[in-house]
């Protein structure tokens, strides 16, 4: 079964256009964590459009997602997101790993996502952003900063082999 996105905004999270997301600097090294999502609320049906949407065009089409199990709302095993099918697996949580989520794209590679629980705090998650990208960069008070809200983009077209991300595929 394939769940169809619905376009009506949900009273469980700011407009459809807003995206709490914050990822890592490329670099020539491959990172652990790749970025950090703070989603609105854990309705998988809702939040992952958005955020596959404001994701960077040189990541290409995401065709496979991977969740903790625990942490998300039922959801059906594919989605129809920005006219393609994204296969959606369920997996019981690392505790190597707690609450990330895991995007592929073919061709391309495989990006890491630490997820910041929905009902955390700014503060807190300023916190986990900076502990899971390793950094501590400036926000208006010196602090550490936590995903802040983008715009979503379009949906995205391929890219060639130069748009290749910060993992190889595995």
């Amino acid at each position: 079964m394939i769940a169809t996105v619905p376009s009506a905004p949900s009273t469980l999270s700011p407009p459809l256009s807003l995206v709490r997301l914050r990822l890592a600097p490329h670099g020539a090294l491959p990172r652990r964590i790749d970025g950090v999502w703070w989603p609105y609320s854990r309705d998988l049906l809702t939040q992952l459009p958005k955020m596959l949407a404001a994701l960077p065009s040189a990541w290409g089409d995401i065709t496979s997602v991977t969740v903790d199990a625990a942490a998300w709302s039922a959801a059906p095993g594919r989605m129809f997101v920005a006219n393609q099918v994204v296969r959606l697996h369920k997996a019981p949580a690392s505790p190597h790993a707690p609450d990330r989520v895991v995007l592929l794209s073919p061709g391309l590679g495989r990006w890491d996502l630490q997820v910041i629980p929905p009902e955390a705090t700014k503060e807190a998650a300023a916190r986990l952003t900076a502990t899971a990208l390793g950094d501590r960069r400036p926000g208006a008070g010196g602090e550490a900063r936590p995903p802040a809200p983008t715009a979503a983009a379009g949906p995205r077209g391929r890219v060639g082999p130069a748009g290749r991300g910060t993992r190889a595929l595995r």
